[in-house]
């Protein structure tokens, strides 16, 4: 709208930004936080991508937009974007909503630093350094180094890089062309993304070796051993072996004590202090100086691969002041209470079978429809079955009801598999999903 008046910057007019972040932040409340955590709310809010094209307006046109455009706006996002912190929205790894967290975040938006040096973010510099120091603590490891990651791709990125240099300090240097062949090697469980950081980090995805798991989930340390053996006969040069505690399916734990042992016969890296720095670390003159007034062991920018570094440490320093750490015991003892009530549950209805028990908070099942049951040796049971959970997804999504993954995994079919993370869940919750995977279901 060409006579539409723009949103007022900070330098042009405070007040009224100042009152355009009040309507925000009250906006934020009522339609993200209040509706967003209610159950009688609906988790999402379905519209096909040309629909809601059409709905947010997204074009970017060279006229500004109005301060009450600007709100509806922020309104219609929030609308329609799928509500994480739904009682309902089992669908990722995560969910639910911590108040303090989310204080920690609006701070570190509103501060707006990065976190590469003492001089320009002193705050969050120490705060880092003390929550790592405790989350060492909790492993039992009284010394160390680490750095907050975007995710757990780039951790395990982080991971296999830090490997590789340990092993072969001269490739920061000369490259790949420094470097043998190279074997990391992995559950057939574990994350995807050891395979796409091998083809980020050039070694190629054939250097990943996957090694087997049992029915749990679990890597299997004898075919480690074998899989080793294996690549050293093909001319390739083990350098680390990566387990996973809580798989992304069945959320299944490796077992560690024996990987460990099989890491130290065969010289494989699982751990080294102050690698960060060698490893990444580039000494760039304009923002790493060695002679400023204070101790330049703090500026911690230069362990990682990015240069502007979001803050991390706030949120979760701020959730752990205001729980301590009784506090975030009992969460996750009550997260594990409420994995478990599911799957007592779950073997008390008819039609819901489990994939394996769990020892986690991943629980997976099937929902087995009246028509498919009694019918486990029919030739095309399980072909059935696996357009079960599809289904139900779509009709679940569209109507607004809940949010629950699902996927196919080895031989099995596809299986919906509910992550128990909310803090704020309560059996009601619980009783609520498997009631409306019966509802949605009863005409399949």
């Amino acid at each position: 709208m060409a006579d539409s008046k723009p949103v007022p910057s900070l330098n042009e007019d405070p007040m009224a930004a100042e009152a355009l972040l009040r309507d925000v932040f009250g906006m934020i409340v009522d339609e993200a936080i209040r509706k967003g955590t209610d159950a009688s709310e609906k988790v999402c809010v379905w519209k096909e991508p040309e629909e809601l094209k059409q709905l947010l307006d997204l074009e970017l046109k060279s006229q500004g937009e109005s301060q009450e455009q600007i709100l509806e706006r922020c309104r219609a996002v929030i609308h329609y974007s799928v509500k994480t912190c739904h009682p309902r929205f089992f669908n990722q790894l995560f969910s639910g909503l911590d108040p303090h967290s989310l204080a920690g975040r609006i701070i570190t938006e509103s501060l707006n630093t990065s976190q590469y040096t003492y001089e320009i973010a002193p705050v969050f510099v120490l705060m880092d350094e003390e929550v790592l120091r405790k989350l060492r603590t909790l492993v039992g490891w009284s010394s160390g180094d680490g750095v907050f990651c975007p995710g757990g791709s780039m951790s395990n990125i982080y991971a296999m890089n830090l490997a590789r240099y340990q092993r072969y300090p001269e490739c920061k240097q000369r490259g790949l062309r420094a470097l043998p062949p190279l074997a990391l090697f992995t559950s057939e469980e574990s994350h995807y993304s050891f395979s796409k950081g091998a083809a980020f980090l050039g070694l190629g995805t054939d250097s990943v070796r996957v090694v087997k798991a049992d029915a749990r989930g679990k890597m299997i340390p004898e075919d480690l051993e074998r899989q080793i053996s294996l690549a050293e006969a093909e001319g390739a040069v083990p350098f680390l072996v990566c387990a996973t505690s809580g798989t992304t399916v069945l959320g299944a734990f490796d077992p560690l004590d024996a990987i460990a042992n099989v890491c130290q016969r065969h010289g494989l890296w699982l751990h080294v202090d102050n690698l960060l720095k060698r490893c990444h670390g580039s000494q760039a003159s304009y923002l790493f100086q060695q002679d400023k007034f204070y101790d330049v062991s703090l500026d911690t920018g230069d362990k990682v691969v990015q240069c502007g570094r979001h803050v991390d440490c706030l949120k979760l320093w701020l959730m752990w002041k205001a729980q301590g750490g009784q506090g975030l015991e009992r969460r996750v003892d009550r997260a594990f209470a409420l994995a478990q009530y599911l799957v007592e549950e779950i073997r008390k209805r008819e039609g819901f079978e489990l994939v394996v028990e769990p020892e986690f908070v991943n629980v997976c099942f099937w929902f087995v429809p009246p028509s498919l049951r009694g019918k486990q040796d029919s030739p095309e049971y399980s072909q059935k079955l696996s357009r079960v959970a599809p289904v139900l997804k779509e009709r679940m999504v569209k109507e607004g009801s809940m949010m629950i993954g699902y996927q196919p995994h080895g031989p099995r079919v596809n299986f919906f598999r509910v992550i128990v993370a909310n803090p704020n869940l309560t059996h009601a919750d619980i009783d609520f999903l498997l009631a409306e995977l019966e509802r949605l279901g009863q005409d399949l």
